[in-house]
């Protein structure tokens, strides 16, 4: 692979501006293109991985629809999820911005933004912890046998089929905020390399690529909010 220069000086003479295609390939674009296909590729088994609980979902939902309605009320509260969800739609707002910003040669704009896309996952993943896993799991709102929710919370009786919403529930968002996490790692990794200066109208392929994950990842969780928090 071609080694990184410690040069980070002006906007002459920094990676981008002096970056090479490997060996292997005839030029930048067709790496470019190459590694965007791949990527392409890659978030296709992402989308299958998903597809498969969204499946299990549609006919667990066709076999228990009273049971995942009143589950749904009850278990999940829908403001949470709609604040999650705007909070990745902000930091989906942001990858875009850093992916023009990465091709108009913008290294500030760029990494602040890929940052605080990071500080939205974070976010996303804390609210998803303090507010949602941490009270289910002191609740006893555990899937499986580990289901010990004792009922009380106004009339609502707990479903001999609770758990297994929940258990749908909890492998889905969990799957799911993984892949958050991974995120927040991948945006931290081209922030700092955005502030080395290593991306730039003629080098950007790691910011598109980065980007299309994220964008996958939140339109995951776009598919996920109203299929569990907004049962009908």
């Amino acid at each position: 692979m071609t080694s990184i220069p410690t040069n980070s000086g002006g906007a002459k003479g920094e990676y981008w501006e002096t970056y090479k295609h490997q060996p292997h390939w005839r030029n930048n674009e067709d790496e470019f293109e190459a590694a965007k296909l791949g990527m392409w590729l890659f978030l296709a088994t992402e989308l299958l991985l998903f597809s498969g609980f969204f499946c299990a979902y549609f006919v667990l939902r066709m076999f228990y629809p009273e049971a995942f309605r009143g589950a749904s009320q009850e278990y999940l509260n829908w403001k949470i999820g709609a604040i999650n969800t705007a909070v990745l739609l902000i930091s989906s707002w942001n990858v875009a911005v850093a992916v023009r910003a990465a091709q108009l040669g913008q290294k500030m704009i760029l990494a602040f933004n890929v940052f605080f896309a990071s500080l939205c996952g974070i976010a996303f993943l804390v609210i998803k912890l303090a507010l949602e896993y941490y009270p289910k799991y002191q609740a006893g709102e555990i899937p499986g046998a580990l289901f010990t929710f004792p009922g009380g919370h106004g009339e609502y009786l707990p479903s001999a089929y609770d758990p297994i919403f929940l258990s749908v529930y909890w492998v889905s968002t969990a799957t799911h905020g993984f892949h958050v996490l991974i995120g927040v790692f991948l945006l931290w990794w081209i922030g700092w390399r955005a502030l080395k200066g290593h991306f730039g109208p003629k080098h950007y392929t790691a910011v598109e690529n980065v980007g299309l994950y994220w964008h996958v990842v939140d339109l995951i969780w776009i598919f996920l909010f109203p299929l569990l928090y907004l049962v009908p």
